[in-house]
């Protein structure tokens, strides 16, 4: 038996009863969580060039666009994946040396089970089926130091979470994790240097392909059975040798993953929660500032603070506001919060941030290094013109896994992101549904949300 069929029987012999009461809980928060991020997310730029693109296009009205109409399942799930995905406050996954946003599955996954007609239950195994690969390839198999994105392991999960919410048979499953495993490598430049709207989207593509390669299989399209360990698969190419064994796998990664309190990049939460309590507890000016001295471990410094993924003080645009540490720290010591508001346009651009952001110096602590991802510490000094000092560390925030986000928190979290959108009607059955989704069909779900934006 090859390795992806290995997966596959995996997959393919999942079911609810296989989720512990904490996981089906933590399933709910980040799905809650990531239809808030959506349905606060269709007056992003790419988002309307994407509406548009499908309206041109076309597609046969099977499934259900968030605050849309109906169209082909494929063009759904990139379009609601971007929906969850546009604004960068749905959760993340911390490896050692791989970071992943999990809930990027949504999209695809809801989706899949709207077309196939599937119950709550179902959903939420094909969502801890898609959130258990994702991450565990993340543990054993990272590719950023190759150069490769995150989403390539996304890929695997995708397409499994989907195969199981169509129903497909275990030999299907192999297909269509193989097609989209085998297809769809994406670099990490996406990630790197001066950043495009292909940020917020390579996830989505990958939830796009996935789909389309689960449906392929659907169809009897088969895909290299050695993706895994073949010559030159994903193994020899890319990860190196590693070994997961599926028969000891459960769904339980779920409840590792972590929940923005801020709408930041993830290594950025607890630097945002400390200059925040910082601030509010001397209430310096932010005038009188000489600089900021932060000191993280090196996947923040690397990815978000100018290191080895270049520089991050030429802040133009919104992909590469919420990538940097200097942009945040002074959004957050300027407006009090880092919110979609901090991403406008003519917020970004604002003199007092960008001659703010300059007298921020961000730095690598080892120690700090040695720590992550079981904690993401980091300490930051804010130096006057006068020579006072204030100081704070920091070893996690409101959100990560030693301090979880309660119901309450992400059900305000919903409310606030919903509200321009929709009315509170519509948010209370939005909330009341997906708190007892497993009663439900995904259908119900998906019709509540086609009319979200009628307020």
């Amino acid at each position: 038996m090859t390795e992806v069929q290995q997966l596959a029987k995996f997959v393919h012999t999942r079911s609810f009863k296989d989720l512990s009461e904490a996981a089906v809980t933590a399933l709910k928060l980040r799905l809650l969580d990531s239809l808030g991020c959506a349905i606060g997310a269709p007056e992003g730029k790419p988002i309307k060039m994407i509406a548009q693109q499908i309206k041109d296009f076309g597609g046969n009205p099977l499934t259900t666009l968030i605050g849309g109409q109906k169209t082909a399942p494929d063009r759904a799930a990139f379009y609601n994946s971007a929906l969850i995905r546009y604004l960068d406050y749905n959760d993340s996954y911390l490896a050692k040396k791989e970071t992943c946003h999990p809930s990027d599955n949504i999209g695809s996954v809801l989706t899949a089970s709207e077309y196939a007609d599937k119950n709550g239950k179902d959903f939420l195994t094909a969502l801890a089926i898609a959130y258990q690969i994702q991450c565990r390839l993340s543990d054993e198999a990272p590719v950023r130091d190759k150069g490769f994105d995150h989403t390539v392991q996304g890929a695997y999960g995708s397409a499994a979470g989907v195969a199981y919410a169509l129903g497909l048979d275990e030999n299907q499953v192999a297909n269509a994790i193989a097609i989209a495993a085998t297809a769809y490598n994406a670099l990490r430049v996406t990630r790197t240097g001066n950043l495009s709207n292909w940020k917020g989207l390579a996830f989505p593509s990958t939830g796009w392909t996935s789909t389309h390669s689960a449906f392929l299989a659907k169809y009897g399209i088969t895909g290299p059975e050695e993706v895994f360990e073949g010559n030159k698969g994903f193994k020899d190419s890319i990860a190196g040798n590693f070994k997961i064994d599926w028969e000891k796998e459960d769904l339980e990664r779920v409840t590792h993953t972590i929940i923005k309190r801020y709408n930041a990049e993830i290594h950025s939460q607890a630097t945002l929660e400390g200059i925040q309590e910082l601030h509010k507890q001397h209430h310096f000016s932010t005038n009188d500032i000489e600089k900021i001295v932060l000191n993280t471990f090196d996947v923040a410094f690397n990815i978000i603070g100018g290191g080895e993924e270049g520089g991050k003080k030429n802040i133009r645009i919104k992909e590469e506001a919420d990538h940097s540490l200097p942009y945040l720290i002074s959004a957050m010591l300027l407006d009090g919060n880092v919110l979609p508001a901090q991403y406008l346009p003519e917020r970004i651009v604002k003199k007092d941030i960008q001659e703010l952001l300059q007298k921020v110096e961000v730095n690598e602590k080892k120690s700090y290094s040695e720590r992550f991802p079981k904690e993401m510490p980091c300490d930051i000094t804010v130096v006057m013109k006068d020579g006072e000092q204030f100081h704070i560390e920091k070893k996690d925030y409101e959100g990560f896994v030693t301090r979880p986000a309660s119901w309450e928190t992400v059900s305000g979290k919903f409310k606030a992101l919903s509200a321009p959108f929709t009315d509170e009607k519509t948010q209370g059955k939005i909330i009341d549904l997906v708190k007892s989704i497993e009663k439900h069909q995904i259908k119900e779900l998906t019709e509540i949300l086609k009319n979200v934006r009628t307020k």
